[in-house]
């Protein structure tokens, strides 16, 4: 049996201010430094093989945290294969060393829905402009797209082959892995991995820095209650 750790990143600074974030790179906020921190101790004793995060830094931040106080004590080392001379220079040549370490991959299709047009505009004032009925349409539809931005639906054809391409093979093989990555990415797996419906997924919330746990046996994911849930 082996173990997927699903986790949304803490606050970043656009969350505290309500912004619409989606693929803009901002960092986490003090809050969310603690929440990345506080996850970290829920899952300091699991051991962890792998690590995929998206491309951008509020989830990298919050795998890297989370990971800091991990009983291991193994080092996350971030890979870099898309630059072959990133990645021929950054060879570990200790075995000992090597074992001491776990990969973090990151990936853009894991990356946040992106939001188009509504990327730093402020919630409560993009409903006040266009009506808090298009908004929702636009945040909590499957398949409407925010103006040039993706829809759940979008997020999901990227998201979701990913998943079964590249992450699931690791625990095919036995290993446990940590998703650090986003709201959306990680409803639209959420979905895959349960069986949700279009209408059932748009209920979902996750909270932000608090991990969810799958355990994969066979082909068949169940969820853990050994950790608290975003659900």
């Amino acid at each position: 049996m082996s173990r997927l750790i699903l986790l949304r990143h803490g606050q970043s600074t656009w969350n505290k201010q309500n912004l619409f974030t989606g693929w803009v790179d901002v960092p986490l906020s003090p809050l969310g430094i603690q929440e990345a921190l506080n996850a970290g101790e829920l899952i300091r004793d699991i051991p962890i093989d792998i690590i995929f995060t998206s491309t951008l830094t509020r989830a990298q931040m919050t795998a890297l945290l989370a990971m800091s106080n991990h009983s291991s004590g193994k080092t996350p080392i971030m890979q870099h294969p898309e630059n072959p001379r990133i990645a021929e220079w950054e060879t570990i040549f200790s075995d000992h060393t090597k074992a001491e370490t776990i990969p973090v991959i990151c990936a853009w299709e894991i990356n946040e829905r992106m939001y188009g047009e509504l990327q730093g505009l402020n919630k409560a004032e993009t409903a006040e402009k266009f009506g808090a009925e298009q908004v929702k349409l636009w945040r909590r539809s499957y398949d409407i797209a925010p103006p040039e931005g993706e829809s759940l639906a979008m997020t999901a054809e990227r998201s979701i082959p990913y998943f079964t391409k590249q992450i699931v093979p690791y625990l095919k093989q036995g290993k446990n892995v940590l998703v650090s990555a986003h709201g959306n990415s990680l409803r639209s797996i959420i979905m895959h991995l349960d069986g949700l419906t279009k209408d059932e997924v748009l209920h979902l919330e996750l909270a932000t820095g608090v991990p969810i746990m799958y355990e994969y046996h066979q082909g068949v994911f169940t969820k853990s209650h050994q950790l608290p849930s975003g659900v």
